[in-house]
């Protein structure tokens, strides 16, 4: 465990000393880092298991869902069906939600426990996944495997590795050149209450037994609302059963990453940032920040800056969550941009977890989109009459272009620019760019 109750950790240069809970804080572990955490998810297996996916697999009778996600990752180009996933520290149900979401590719499982492995199984067999290959490994030994992958998924396992570059590396190492890497790491400052609450955990010298995570949660809740750690004791999962307040607060390694350590992280780890999964957040043109007196100075900034100055002012972030490419990547990564004319090509999709509320809706707007992934309420973006007629029209087919025509005179080329761009930003919608090629030289809408 990084033994900094602010969670700060730097390159894998700098020397940390590991500790192990219910030890003297003062004495430097002996046993392996990496087998004690192996035996921590044996005994506490993360996250809950599970038995049935039936309600996983009617969300995804939804084809546009497994579209939204795909454009998450590739909105320039179409991902193969048949494509190499590997989910790295698949836990207990993760590899068996891919490969029930994705039948025509071909999904591999890695994990260090065999407790998440056979939960993992149990499901494999029930739902007949014959698409789901299942390896006991750890992430910096995934070469063995001596194949690569088209995807590779890895969310809430690299920052409780004793090196994490190595891991990120390895996973580097085996990304396709066209590949995407979907990753989720902690972030520091949200966690600021976990990390005093594992200190305190330190130092009375608690173990993860049943009575003693019981008695820890009790404590919890009898704290003030003043600590930093009660708001996120309410939001968070991970206080509700034993094996998710052990992961949390008795887990024998974890670190957490500012904005800026992740993108350094990354570029030493031959990786470009692609996307946060949820922009918005992130984003100076989003929710209140878009009016705080700073805006404008936020705006004229580089983009890494701006996410990592909005990283402070939000100052409640728990965890990071993002596409990344290799930085070897032919040509440039996939991304979005209102740069030009190709946005009028773009074929918008509305997120299937989105919804749009018309009662008790704010001054001169006629309805308010929601998504619902967000954690923080002033992301809700209010719309006007005009902009709703734009939005009602967007149904995963028809290009701006041939949008904004059948809502003739409902909005400037420059305020259709600005919506559909608000839309994306706020994220309402995903946009598939499969088509940008069709705008001409002269920088019109294609024909």
């Amino acid at each position: 465990m990084h033994d900094n109750p602010t969670g700060q950790c730097g390159g894998a240069g700098d020397q940390e000393q590991m500790y192990v809970i219910g030890e003297d804080s003062r004495t430097p572990a002996r046993t392996d880092p990496a087998e004690r955490v192996r035996a921590f998810y044996d005994r506490h297996p993360y996250p809950a298991p599970v038995t049935n996916l039936d309600r996983y697999i009617e969300l995804y009778r939804n084809p546009d869902r497994h579209r939204a996600l795909a454009l998450l990752f590739w909105p320039t180009e179409r991902p193969r069906a048949d494509r190499e996933i590997l989910v790295a520290g698949c836990g207990t149900s993760q590899a068996a939600r891919h490969a029930l979401r994705e039948p025509g590719a071909r999904v591999t499982a890695i994990d260090i426990s065999e407790t998440s492995l056979r939960h993992t199984g149990d499901l494999q067999r029930k739902y007949d996944l014959r698409n789901l290959d299942l390896h006991r490994l750890a992430i910096e030994q995934v070469g063995e495997l001596g194949r690569t992958f088209d995807q590779i998924v890895c969310t809430g396992v690299l920052h409780h590795l004793p090196d994490p570059d190595a891991g990120l590396r390895a996973l580097r190492d085996v990304l396709a050149p066209d590949g995407a890497m979907h990753l989720m790491v902690y972030a520091t400052y949200g966690r600021a209450g976990i990390y005093m609450m594992q200190e305190y955990c330190r130092l009375l010298g608690l173990s993860a037994s049943e009575m003693e995570l019981r008695d820890l949660g009790a404590t919890i809740r009898a704290l003030s609302p003043d600590h930093p750690i009660a708001g996120l004791s309410k939001r968070t999962t991970d206080f509700t059963y034993p094996d998710a307040l052990a992961d949390a607060l008795l887990h024998p390694q974890d670190r957490a990453y500012t904005v800026p350590q992740l993108y350094a992280w990354l570029q030493r780890c031959g990786l470009s940032f692609g996307r946060w999964y949820e922009q918005a957040p992130y984003s100076p043109r989003c929710g209140a920040i878009a009016s705080i007196p700073h805006a404008a100075h936020l705006l004229a900034l580089a983009p890494p800056l701006q996410h990592a100055a909005v990283e402070l002012l939000r100052g409640t972030m728990t965890r990071h969550n993002f596409v990344a490419y290799r930085d070897d990547r032919l040509g440039q990564s996939p991304s979005i941009t209102f740069e030009g004319n190709a946005w009028w090509s773009y074929v918008p999709l509305r997120l299937p977890w989105t919804v749009c509320i018309r009662d008790r809706v704010p001054r001169g707007s006629v309805a308010v989109l929601i998504n619902r992934a967000h954690t923080y309420p002033d992301l809700a973006l209010p719309i006007t009459a005009a902009q709703e007629s734009v939005f009602a029209a967007i149904d995963g087919k028809r290009s701006t272009d041939e949008i904004l025509r059948g809502a003739a005179g409902a909005m400037s080329d420059e305020q259709a620019r600005g919506f559909i761009s608000q839309l994306w930003e706020y994220d309402q919608i995903v946009l598939d760019a499969t088509g940008s090629q069709g705008v001409s030289a002269a920088g019109e809408p294609g024909e």
